[in-house]
């Protein structure tokens, strides 16, 4: 063997084999998060499932990018303490100059091509700290309210507010006073085929291609995460459908499986919304719904009868729909609703058949107060009878019931869960039914057991709330 042959054997045996190891490692550790990850339920893809056990996600916190918190450990374990398992992460770029996230040069400008280590430090953190408390993480990639108004003029990708384009270049203009539901914002329309999209809009695309990459180069290494594309967006759903096609074609490419969606502004009118209408015919392209929106605008018997028709209208395509907003700031004009408003909605999604019920951040909700607190201990109670994903709406074994007094989720015969918005009394059929039952009572303004009491079979029995206030009775067959 000549010098030359012994020494690419000598490589060969020094790196080929420690090398193809390191793939074959890869290649397992990849096959055990997509087997372990966040998706839906096997046994009922209403619901979702986490490291192969169905899991209902409930949350509330006091921030919406969360992950540039400077005290994020501190809230995930207390979020974590009341039975929380579900946070929001939207990838804001309206924080001060120091947590954008591109680099700013010693001239005050940005550079797009170079990131800024301190921003992309915090996010690798948080889906760390989320993975090991088994916090479900739901990231998402735009929100339109970064990109104009005032938190636009300390934007990264302002033209003069970066050395990569000018405004004539990329066609963004230096100010967008418009408030952001009016859509005025052309750096949501950077995809070619959208009506209003023009080539010069290229330049700022492919920037948004190497942002969005590099959080993929966080996210993809969690099973944790789900991605949604946008916050309340009223953009064509091109622009939702283009990065949800771009996040999954990098996961196939890298062998990782991920679950995206999009959130749509007009949700709170959910039978006119003809974008809701186009998601829930393409269960491919949306394989989850974040249908928050719902939680806006409408109250009372009105927001149960519009989740109802959004789980009715997905039962041909059946798959989990998110709340990753509860509203109920109670200082809002445009109708969030008060704290008690946002208790009423987290138990009527919980009780509709929702897979996760998320109370929004204050200034548009009560965040992770004492009164969310409260409510997801009172969910992790029942949940510990009863199990949600068994259950579904069976609004017609109530009666006796006046309007918005209570609602009820049941497997007829074995459980059911009757949810009193604000004390009262109903009639619950248990005709046909054999065996007793027990009842047991919980305080949704504590989040503690009440009485335990045991219930007759076999006719339409009475339930009477022990109080006024919001309870829960979870009602089992013994």
């Amino acid at each position: 063997m000549n010098k030359m042959a012994f020494s690419l054997a000598a490589i060969i045996l020094l790196f080929g084999v420690p090398l193809k190891a390191d793939a074959q490692d890869t290649d397992a550790k990849r096959h055990k998060q997509n087997a372990d990850c966040i998706k839906p339920y096997k046994d009922n893809p209403r619901y979702w499932q986490y490291e192969d056990e169905p899991v209902l996600l409930l949350g509330g916190s006091k921030t919406d990018h969360i992950f540039l918190l400077e005290d994020l450990e501190e809230h995930l374990d207390e979020i974590v303490s009341v039975g929380g398992n579900y946070v929001r992460n939207t990838m804001s770029q309206r924080e001060g100059l120091d947590l954008k996230p591109h680099k700013r040069l010693a001239n005050g400008k940005f550079d797009l091509r170079q990131w800024n280590p301190t921003y992309w430090n915090r996010f690798s953190n948080c889906l760390k700290w989320c993975s090991q408390r088994n916090i479900i993480i739901q990231i998402e990639v735009w929100d339109r309210f970064d990109y104009s108004q005032d938190n636009w003029k300390h934007s990264p990708w302002r033209p003069d507010n970066n050395i990569n384009y000018t405004s004539q270049q990329s066609g963004l203009a230096n100010d967008y006073p418009a408030p952001a539901w009016r859509d005025r914002q052309p750096f949501f329309h950077t995809i070619p085929g959208m009506s209003r999209y023009r080539k010069q809009y290229d330049v700022v695309r492919r920037y948004q291609e190497k942002f969005v990459a590099k959080m993929l180069s966080y996210s993809f290494k969690y099973g944790n995460v789900l991605y949604c594309m946008n916050n309340e967006t009223s953009t064509s759903p091109q622009w939702g459908q283009y990065w949800m096609k771009f996040i999954k074609g990098d996961a196939t490419e890298k062998g990782v499986e991920v679950y995206v969606t999009d959130m749509f502004d007009d949700v709170w009118k959910p039978q006119s919304s003809a974008k809701l209408r186009q998601a829930f015919d393409n269960p491919q392209v949306y394989p989850f719904l974040d249908i928050s929106q719902v939680n806006s605008r409408t109250f009372n018997e009105a927001h149960w009868n519009n989740l109802i028709w959004i789980v009715s209208q997905a039962r041909k395509h059946p798959r989990p729909l998110n709340h990753t907003k509860i509203y109920s700031a109670g200082n809002t004009s445009w109708g969030s609703g008060t704290p008690k408003d946002g208790v009423e909605r987290f138990w009527r999604s919980l009780v509709a058949g929702s897979a996760s019920c998320r109370f929004h951040r204050p200034g548009s909700g009560i965040g992770l107060n004492d009164t969310a607190k409260a409510c997801i201990l009172a969910a992790r109670k029942v949940e510990k009878l009863i199990r949600f994903w068994k259950v579904e709406p069976r609004m017609d074994l109530l009666s006796n019931r006046e309007e918005d007094e209570a609602y009820l989720a049941a497997k007829p015969s074995e459980q059911y869960v009757l949810y009193f918005t604000d004390g009262g009394s109903v009639g619950l059929n248990l005709k046909g039914r054999h065996g007793k039952f027990q009842l047991r009572w919980i305080d949704i303004r504590t989040g503690n057991w009440g009485d335990r009491t045991a219930i007759p079979d076999g006719k339409v029995v009475t339930i009477n709330a022990p109080d006024k206030g919001p309870w829960v009775a979870a009602i089992v067959r013994q």
